[in-house]
């Protein structure tokens, strides 16, 4: 049994009783091949509960001090994590972006699902963010369709993104697989990849109902 299925037979079961996921629309995650899964992050446990809800793994780019915590609860973490398919990666400095990019490109052209936050960062006040082109280079490289989706009610559970979550209820909504073959090749085009990113954005909003704001996250949390 691979590291994976056991933290998903041993704690898919503890954080369902938890957190009461409700899913909709899983099965517009294809069952093979390239897939990106792009949606909005509003608190820490979306990337906890996104890999237990899929019924693919998910590998996703993470912190790297997600993985080199001291003492045990950093072990813990570091184990969890690159379990369920966080690949650390220091996205500071000017090459992080890059390096993230590439991550998902290798991902994909394995063949994997690669999960994705096009806002960048968590929401600071649970509306949804202007997203980065990044999304849109991943599935002009690759040619791999996008999966949008929503996470609902976590910010609840979490507020702030920090200390332990609370019990409750959260709703998992997937949409309908988006592809832009039409665009192959113009993975370089500015324009091209803005009305890309937007529509992935527009039906990530529809999914979550949150209020739009055309601004990234970034500068909203430094203003």
């Amino acid at each position: 049994m691979s590291r994976f299925a056991l933290i998903k037979a041993v704690l898919g079961p503890i954080m369902r009783l938890m957190f009461r996921p409700q899913v909709e629309g899983v099965e517009h995650i294809p069952g093979d091949g390239p897939v990106i899964l792009a949606g909005n992050h509003l608190t820490f446990i979306d990337s906890m509960i996104l890999p237990l809800v899929s019924k693919r793994q998910v590998f996703f780019i993470g912190k790297d001090e997600y993985v080199t915590g001291k003492g045990f609860k950093g072990r813990l973490m570091a184990w969890f994590f690159t379990g369920v398919g966080m690949i650390p990666v220091d996205r500071d400095g000017a090459s992080g972006g890059v390096a993230a990019l590439m991550t998902g490109k290798r991902v994909l052209d394995e063949g994997r699902v690669f999960g994705i936050y096009p806002e960048g960062t968590r929401s600071p006040d649970g509306r949804l963010y202007r997203g980065r082109t990044g999304i849109a280079r991943l599935t002009l490289m690759t040619g791999a369709p996008v999966v949008p989706f929503a996470m609902i009610g976590t910010d609840k559970l979490q507020p702030g993104g920090a200390g332990i979550p609370r019990p409750g209820k959260v709703t998992v909504r997937f949409g309908e697989a988006m592809e832009f073959s039409r665009y192959e090749g113009m993975d370089r085009d500015r324009y091209v990849l803005r009305a890309v990113t937007d529509s992935v954005m527009a039906e990530v909003m529809r999914l979550s109902g949150q209020e739009y704001v055309d601004m990234y996250a970034t500068k909203a949390k430094a203003a």
